[in-house]
């Protein structure tokens, strides 16, 4: 097993943030993730930003801005990972993007995923599906530095 260096970026507006449905058949569960994949060897994360939205999505993303490093480990599908998490803020630079209510996308694999809009308290509660990775409905909620 290895440790997967993975980048997110948090789109937001109107106090939601974009995130991608996802469905663990085993555990038979609904979740949600922001955009973002795999950084490649020599690649700085921000530039992993630029790269996977505009491939799944087909657009650029502007205004980076880095937030946090998290710590992500999980099972998913039976099998254990491992995730080191950078966390970006961005845009995108097309403003018509945020006026759809679900965005449609396709993974390096080809299998195609959505995207919709979601406010923080869609992941509070028993029956909630957990947004992913582990620590960042807290950092969404935690009050922004402005130092």
């Amino acid at each position: 097993m290895m440790i997967r260096p993975i980048a997110i970026c948090l789109f937001r507006h109107n106090g939601r943030i974009l995130a991608a449905e996802g469905y663990d058949p085993l555990k038979q569960q609904l979740f949600y993730r922001p955009l973002g994949g795999g950084i490649e060897f020599g690649e700085h994360s921000q530039d992993t930003i630029v790269r996977e939205i505009r491939e799944e999505l087909g657009t650029a993303v502007i205004n980076l801005r880095y937030i946090a490093t998290l710590e992500n480990r999980f099972v998913f599908n039976g099998k254990p990972g491992h995730e080191i998490v950078q966390v970006y803020d961005g845009e995108f630079s097309d403003p018509a993007l945020y006026q759809q209510p679900t965005l449609h996308g396709i993974e390096d694999n080809g299998e195609s995923f959505t995207a919709v809009w979601k406010s923080p308290d869609d992941f509070r509660g028993q029956n909630a599906p957990p947004l992913y990775p582990d620590g960042l409905l807290d950092l969404l909620t935690k009050p922004k530095d402005n130092s």
